[in-house]
């Protein structure tokens, strides 16, 4: 089982950029995927998760309505869309597996991470 995160850079305040999260050795179909944030000094942030039991999105306060998450089911790949970024969005970006279908926060397996930088 791996999860391949990428799709990290540099990114202008108020651009957009998509991250991606690769997964191999499980089908998607099984696990909801999580995304996550961690910035220079803070703790690890649970961002947003995919449900594959009833393809419910979450999100929290920070990103609803900035960033999207979803899946292609033939890439066996996750996104997250960030639109309208903010220099407070800078972190390392993971994506990780809940052992369950739905978002429960069980991950199991995590990405390795990408870089994220928003700035002018």
């Amino acid at each position: 089982v791996q999860l391949q995160a990428s799709g990290g850079g540099l990114v202008q305040p108020g651009g957009s950029l998509r991250l991606s999260c690769a997964a191999s050795g499980f089908a998607l179909d099984y696990h909801a995927i999580g995304w996550y944030r961690q910035a220079p000094g803070k703790e690890r942030e649970w961002l947003s998760c995919l449900s594959t039991s009833d393809a419910m999105t979450y999100y929290t306060d920070s990103v609803k309505g900035r960033f999207t998450i979803s899946r292609d089911n033939a890439k066996n790949t996750v996104f997250l869309q960030m639109n309208s970024p903010n220099p407070e969005d800078t972190a390392i970006y993971y994506c990780a597996r809940d052992s369950h279908r739905e978002c429960i926060g069980t991950n199991d397996y995590w990405g390795q991470g990408t870089l994220v930088t928003v700035s002018s």
